[in-house]
């Protein structure tokens, strides 16, 4: 299971930091993503973080979101800086390896 948390209301330029815990898998060795979808978008993958740390990102998002993950606390967790509206979207975790999603949480940019 795959829960996520973090969402929120903020203006363009903010920052603003998701978590997702997992229960019921070995975490360590899963392959972790932040997925979003827009109102009337296809989902996408915004980053991935593999088992061992190795990132990736999607263009419109590199250099201002990180990915990462703590092990011992089964989390994997998307810090997003410089938010701008077009990152208004419904944001979800996954774990790649099993392909178990977890629920949305709502980020919203606007001022």
């Amino acid at each position: 299971q795959l829960q996520a948390s973090g969402e929120g209301l903020v203006q363009p330029g903010g920052s603003l930091r998701l978590s997702c815990a997992a229960s019921g898998i070995i975490f360590s060795i899963n392959v972790m993503g932040w997925y979003r979808q827009a109102p009337g978008k296809q989902r996408e993958l915004v980053a991935a973080i593999t088992s061992g740390g190795s990132t990736n990102y999607a263009d419109s998002v590199n250099g201002r979101f990180t990915i990462s993950r703590d092990n011992a606390k089964n989390t994997v967790y998307l810090q997003m800086n410089s938010l701008n509206p077009e990152d208004t979207a419904v944001y979800y975790c996954k774990s790649l390896t099993i392909n178990s999603w977890g629920q949305g949480t709502q980020v919203t940019v606007s001022s």
